[in-house]
């Protein structure tokens, strides 16, 4: 070999040692950097330590699934870039306003952001929305009539909902106005019963009803592609129907969103998905124009419509929490992916699988005892930033048929975009995990409820 190609060999080998080290040296740090989080763990909250290699070897299994959920990530923030763009959002958008609200550039520009993202021909995003029972309610009142029926195509909804509905004869309920109400069973599969709901439709029908989540239900969400087969099998036969979709805990967790599917109207909550953990407050519809304006009489008052309604100091979390929604929701879905391999390591049966795609952020974990559902909470709680010292105890709350254990020490009261979990106090004792601002707070309240758990099995 000549002395030239003597030098380059060396220069060569040099190059890719260093490199190697390099690489090294970087693996080292990150794998210190990890144990030092498993280790302080252990020593500042004196978690099992098996819980953690239960953990670390969970964390392996779902890395594959975390890529896919950035990857989704960076799809719907591209969505709401564009929108922001296309609306041409500036800093002046950003105030609010006091009294009335007339001329509230912020809070009209908002409402077509979202109109844009959700591909709606409207949309309603208002402080004065109070949760995403309040904008389903605003969607339903505004909508049916007298004499109307309405359809709910996914079984039992949601406990808050049945209140709206007023199955047990509620005080100002749908009922009470004199709109009927039919509940379609789901098949023994878990899935919407097409031919039962086209069968039921009738003169008087006016709305079916979806609802995305799975609530308080033992089941599997449905996705937008199932969304999609029940709109097109309603519309085909009965095109005037309204098909409304509750969108709850769905949002940004797939490419598309329900209208998109096919529905007339959706609705949700900004202290979930949509407000990224910074909306203070409030809730949305989008879908048809006719639809959202009616809706809107429900809000305010007739002649009012959309013209009133001071937006305070909502709009810049509104419009900041909504940008960085994508990421935060990315967050909570590695959580649930993660909780899943988690307790399905130690035993409990859990639902959607760790390995299934997924359409909203919640994670059902059945836990089998009251004891253990009180445990799980009371050590989540402990990964929270406010409130850790508390003990969440079961209680009846507004609008729950059954005593309803929470935990969440949120900034945002009530927020479920935070880590948070909840469930009622009836068999089988589920506990239904959602949420999370970031990963390492979830991995930290997962082992803090699985510490706690192994301290109630032992007593």
């Amino acid at each position: 070999m000549s002395r030239i190609g003597s030098f380059l060999f060396a220069e060569l080998c040099a190059i890719i040692f260093t490199k190697l080290n390099l690489a090294s040296i970087l693996f080292l740090a990150e794998a210190r950097i990890i144990n030092t989080f498993y280790d302080r763990l252990h020593k500042e909250f004196l978690i099992n330590e098996q819980l953690i290699e239960t953990m670390k070897i969970a964390c392996t299994s779902c890395q594959p699934y975390f890529q896919k959920i950035k990857e989704s990530v960076e799809n719907n923030q591209l969505k709401i870039l564009r929108a922001f763009q296309q609306n041409r959002i500036t800093d002046f958008h950003l105030n609010g306003s006091t009294g009335y609200g007339y001329g509230d550039e912020g809070r009209d520009k908002l409402e077509k952001v979202y109109a844009t993202i959700f591909k709606a021909e409207k949309a309603l995003v208002r402080a004065q929305i109070v949760s995403g029972t309040h904008a389903i309610s605003l969607g339903l009142f505004g909508n049916l009539q007298n004499g109307d029926e309405l359809i709910v195509a996914t079984g039992r909804p949601y406990d808050t909902l049945l209140k709206v509905i007023g199955t047990q004869g509620e005080e100002g309920s749908l009922r009470q106005y004199g709109i009927d109400y039919r509940e379609i069973p789901l098949l023994k599969e878990q899935e919407i019963d097409l031919e039962q709901v086209c069968s039921s439709i009738s003169g008087k029908t006016k709305m079916v009803f979806f609802q995305r989540s799975k609530g308080y239900q033992w089941r599997t969400s449905f996705k937008i592609a199932d969304l999609a087969r029940a709109i097109k099998s309603v519309k085909d036969r009965f095109p005037h129907v309204i098909c409304m979709v509750d969108n709850c805990y769905g949002e940004f967790v797939e490419a598309q969103e329900p209208i998109e599917a096919g529905a007339d109207l959706i609705a949700g909550s900004l202290i979930k998905n949509p407000g990224g953990g910074l909306a203070l407050t409030g809730g949305y519809l989008a879908g048809k124009e006719e639809l959202i304006n009616k809706a809107a009489l429900r809000l305010t008052a007739p002649g009012i419509d959309l013209e009133v309604g001071s937006s305070l100091n909502f709009n810049r979390p509104a419009y900041q929490g909504l940008f960085i929604a994508p990421l935060i929701v990315g967050e909570a879905l590695q959580g649930a992916v993660l909780a899943a391999k988690f307790f399905e390591l130690l035993g409990y049966p859990v639902l959607p699988q760790y390995d299934e795609e997924r359409t909203d952020i919640i994670q059902a974990i059945n836990l089998g005892s009251r004891e253990l559902m009180l445990s799980f909470c009371q050590g989540l709680q402990k990964a929270c930033p406010l409130d850790a010292y508390v003990k969440p105890e079961a209680a009846l709350l507004p609008g729950y048929v059954d005593e309803v254990v929470m935990a969440g020490g949120t900034f945002i009261q009530g927020s479920s975009i935070e880590l948070s979990a909840d469930g009622p106090i009836r068999p089988p004792y589920n506990i239904y995990l959602q949420g999370g601002l970031s990963l390492g707070q979830i991995k930290t309240g997962l082992l803090l409820a699985a510490e706690e758990m192994r301290k109630t099995k032992s007593a």
